[in-house]
């Protein structure tokens, strides 16, 4: 039987991951902070192991890997909210690009089998000058977020042509679901819909609602990070829809799928519109579908549904 070890399991993804590979038969073990919130993973409590450690600290790290001694490492933690980044830049360092160099030390030191998997994000490419971007698309972070995740990336591939490590990232877009925070534009709808339909609400302040992005759904994305655990050579893989869609196209939906017109109730606040907002970041996910035979499953409209709806049964009680 195989053994994880999933840094983040409390986050989004890390609770999807813990389902998929509980699924797949595997020994799951979770790394999660003191006094983190645990409602994405309630319900496999009785299923995973949890342990307490902090990427900022790598005698607990260290401590955890030589009890789990992972098959597979799964790093899904990060700081991630852009704005946040701008207010304290070095300890989204800390956590983001030196927790992954802690990590990748402890592999090569005292734990050389396990394979590392590191969540990287598409806002590493900032502005480019491509449009889908692929993995040989040049990176130019615009925000410190952006620039702690292309630190890890790099590290990545340096343990993988130095050390001989098993460590592999995929470039992850944008990707959502039911468990996103709501500090997220698309949780932020969804909830902002439901609370307007329930009465409890009578506007949703948002800010450029032609802002475009390529939306995932996070259980598709975790599937792919698996997927590249299971090749024989690491590699690093780009994981997006190719498709790309406006704020306002989640409005539409989210509106529409609770009987609303999102044009009577959404108001754009300029405080809320961002200066280094980024451009077409659109992924092309040829290499994917060639190699790990990948594609989404949920299309951004169900998905946006499975949201809204989601959020209405929560509410609702």
């Amino acid at each position: 039987m195989k053994t994880a070890l999933i840094v983040g399991i409390a986050g989004q993804d890390g609770s999807y991951l813990a389902e998929l590979l509980l699924q797949k038969g595997y020994h799951v073990f979770g790394l999660l902070r003191e006094k983190e919130r645990l409602e994405n993973i309630e319900h496999l409590k009785k299923k995973i192991k949890l342990i307490y450690g902090d990427l900022r600290d790598k005698k607990s790290l260290e401590k955890a890997v030589l009890k789990v001694k992972p098959s597979e490492l799964y790093n899904l933690a990060a700081i991630s909210f852009i704005p946040a980044s701008w207010k304290n830049p070095t300890l989204i360092c800390d956590v983001n690009a030196l927790g992954v160099s802690r990590l990748l030390e402890i592999i090569r030191d005292r734990s050389p089998k396990t394979k590392f998997f590191q969540a990287s994000s598409a806002q590493m490419f900032g502005k480019p000058k491509e449009c889908p971007q692929s993995e040989k698309t040049n990176f130019s972070p615009l925000n410190p977020y952006a620039s702690s995740k292309l630190f890890a990336h790099f590290l990545v591939q340096s343990f993988r042509e130095k050390y001989g490590v098993f460590s592999c990232s995929a470039i992850f877009y944008n990707h959502e679901s039911e468990r996103r925070p709501p500090e997220f534009v698309t949780r932020k709808i969804t909830q902002g819909a439901v609370k307007i339909k329930l009465g409890l609400e009578k506007k949703l302040e948002l800010g450029n609602l032609e802002s475009r992005r390529d939306w995932g759904y996070a259980p598709d994305y975790v599937r792919a990070a698996w997927l590249m655990m299971q090749q024989n050579k690491p590699d690093d893989f780009v994981i997006a829809t190719g498709k790309l869609h406006s704020v306002k196209d989640v409005c539409k939906i989210a509106f529409t799928t609770l009987g609303l017109n999102y044009k009577n109730y959404v108001v754009v606040k300029k405080e809320f519109i961002r200066k280094e907002e980024p451009v077409k970041l659109l992924g092309s996910v040829v290499k994917a579908k060639k190699i790990l035979n990948w594609k989404p499953r949920i299309s951004f409209e169900e998905m946006i549904k499975k949201m809204a709806l989601y959020d209405l049964e929560v509410l609702k009680k």
